[in-house]
């Protein structure tokens, strides 16, 4: 936090610590944001800079998810994808789950990954982390359109016997969207506040997000789950995420009011802890470098 005072020497600038709270400044946080734009275009010119395909590997990787899942998972194992044409199923799982999984990890590493920057210079920290929320949002949006394309060749220039549309509900994506952003940075802090004292738990966010894929209704239905073990998948707050997805891109889903309700209060139990170990941790973490 900072504050200025006037005296007889001019004006004073004076940066201290504040509580572990919620209690932000943001008006600091909205003074610094053409830092925060220019570290949103760092993460996202970066990515892909020196790679041969540039940018058109934000379609690639989900494509060749998708295509890869439907050989693996549909034409092999023969898993049910509720009716629906098997690359719409898996992409659209994979358009929330790609995002999430991809910003909860560059989240916890922001203290590893920007104590260069903590240490020579002071701004408000959580803007990294915002930085990297908006950034993997821009790749995300171009994700939805890659979806589109899909969407539209089943639609319109496959079989009609296969049903899906979407409904007035889509409506409803910006908030589905929002909360995808919210858990994924309420994780992404939890973890975060964790690396920056013990930096080997950077290697172990690949595992977690693998073990976490796995026990998100992607690859497989909600509805092949039996009635008395799907309390367990709501304890997910990707499961709603997922299903969410789906029901608004695609029209069918195994959504219910229960796990609506639980994907949502667990996201903002995760944001909250998130806020605060984020907030104990920014005040002491350069004594860790």
């Amino acid at each position: 936090m900072t504050t200025a005072s006037t005296t007889g020497l001019g004006a004073e600038r004076r940066i201290r610590a504040n509580g572990a709270n919620l209690n932000f400044d943001w008006r600091e946080v909205w003074a610094y944001r053409d830092l925060l734009l220019l570290l949103v275009r760092r993460d996202f010119v970066a990515k892909y800079k020196q790679t041969v395909l540039g940018p058109i590997w934000f379609v690639a990787q989900p494509t060749l998810m998708t295509l890869v899942f439907t050989l693996v998972f549909d034409r092999v194992a023969n898993l049910s994808t509720d009716g629906l044409p098997a690359p719409l199923f898996y992409m659209s799982g994979l358009l929330g789950w790609n995002y999430f999984s991809a910003t909860f990890g560059a989240v916890g590493s922001t203290f590893p990954g920007n104590m260069h920057l903590f240490s020579k210079v002071y701004f408000p920290r959580i803007i990294v982390p915002l930085s990297v929320v908006i950034s993997n949002l821009l790749t995300f949006l171009v994700q939805c359109a890659t979806f589109a394309v899909f969407f539209v060749y089943f639609k319109f220039f496959t079989s009609p016997s296969q049903s899906f549309d979407i409904s007035y509900y889509i409506l409803f994506f910006p908030c589905v969207v929002l909360q995808t952003m919210a858990l994924a940075l309420g994780v992404g802090l939890c973890i975060a506040s964790f690396t920056a004292k013990y930096r080997d738990l950077v290697h172990v966010l690949g595992v977690l997000s693998q073990v976490w894929m796995y026990a998100t209704p992607i690859i497989y239905p909600m509805s092949k789950v039996p009635l008395e073990w799907r309390w367990v998948l709501a304890l997910n707050p990707m499961t709603g995420i997922v299903e969410s997805f789906r029901y608004l891109l695609l029209g069918r889903a195994t959504l219910s009011l229960a796990v609506t309700l639980s994907s949502l209060v667990l996201t903002a139990t995760a944001l909250v802890l998130g806020l605060l170990c984020f907030r104990r941790v920014e005040r002491t973490v350069v004594d860790f470098a």
